[in-house]
């Protein structure tokens, strides 16, 4: 059975962190596909581990927090009429909050955009940080109870609440872009933030480096992820390379570096060994599992 070496595996995984398609990948490295998705399904398997485990106690001051618009084998409004779609088609979010310090991203959460997946995404990011936060969302109702149940009163949370009004035109260039921005509203909901850092603006750029680096965030194109596992993998993948390898053109050290979380710059073979390590961990033994059933 043929294996890619730590080179190749890291030569990949680079261009997926660049933002390259999985086809154009396999045009120019001559893997095959499915070697490509493998790989992409190894290495996000990996890069989630690490961050669980290692992106902890934290010590952050401002965070902010947000959510980015994705689609899974087709958008919402046309799963209904679409052929053997999964069970988790349509429209898929991605949660991130970042450190708007260091730029890290301390938690994030691929699925919807509900009250239960504002709750685990908050009950996450409450595990990682080391002290109080001041921290800011969008005008999300689903942040309330989730940042409440999370925080308690160990926070000083704020909402910046965007009003929008109407482009006033009928061309194309008023349907691809978004409606215009006629002022903001700060609410403090919990503790005393200061009105001055109450913003979101290092999360939404944060947002532009996710559409920028991912292709399936791609819009209006064919890059759309098929399956909501691969999409995970990716933005797990995505997170590890932006946090431990890729240089913050402001900071002029990686966010992990910044954040103390790594003491060394990160390569993108590093992440390759992380899939060779897991690839060594010896498996569990145990009672055959039936179908279906999952063991953590």
């Amino acid at each position: 059975m043929n294996r890619l070496s730590n080179d190749d595996r890291a030569k990949i995984l680079h261009l997926l962190c660049e933002g390259m398609s999985i086809r154009a990948i396999t045009r120019l490295t001559g893997a095959s596909k499915n070697t490509v998705a493998k790989l992409l399904i190894d290495a996000g398997k990996a890069c989630a581990a690490y961050h669980d485990a290692y992106v902890r106690d934290v010590k952050a001051a401002r965070v902010q927090v947000d959510e980015i618009w994705s689609f899974t084998y087709a958008k919402q409004k046309n799963v209904a009429d679409a052929k053997a779609a999964p069970a988790n088609a349509g429209d898929t979010w991605t949660w991130t909050a970042i450190d708007a310090d260091s730029k890290m991203i301390l938690s994030y959460l691929v699925g919807g955009r509900d009250a239960e997946y504002a709750m685990w995404f908050m009950d996450d990011l409450a595990s990682r940080v080391a002290n109080r936060v001041q921290l800011t969302s969008d005008g999300h109702r689903a942040y309330l109870e989730a940042v409440e149940g999370a925080f308690g009163c160990d926070v000083d949370y704020a909402q910046l609440v965007k009003l929008y009004g109407s482009e006033g035109g009928k061309g194309s260039e008023v349907r691809y872009s978004p409606a215009e921005c006629t002022g903001i509203r700060k609410r403090r909901v919990e503790g005393n933030p200061d009105e001055a850092h109450v913003s979101t603006s290092y999360v939404e750029r944060q947002n532009l480096t996710m559409r920028m680096h991912m292709r399936r965030f791609t819009r209006l194109t064919n890059a759309f992820s098929k399956k909501v596992e691969n999409h995970a993998h990716a933005v797990a993948l995505h997170m590890m390379y932006y946090n431990f390898v890729r240089i913050h053109k402001t900071l002029r050290v990686t966010p992990a570096m910044a954040a103390g979380v790594t003491d060394r710059l990160w390569e993108i073979a590093d992440i390759a060994k992380l899939v060779e390590q897991a690839e060594a961990k010896p498996g569990k033994r145990g009672p055959y599992k039936k179908q279906g059933q999952i063991s953590n």
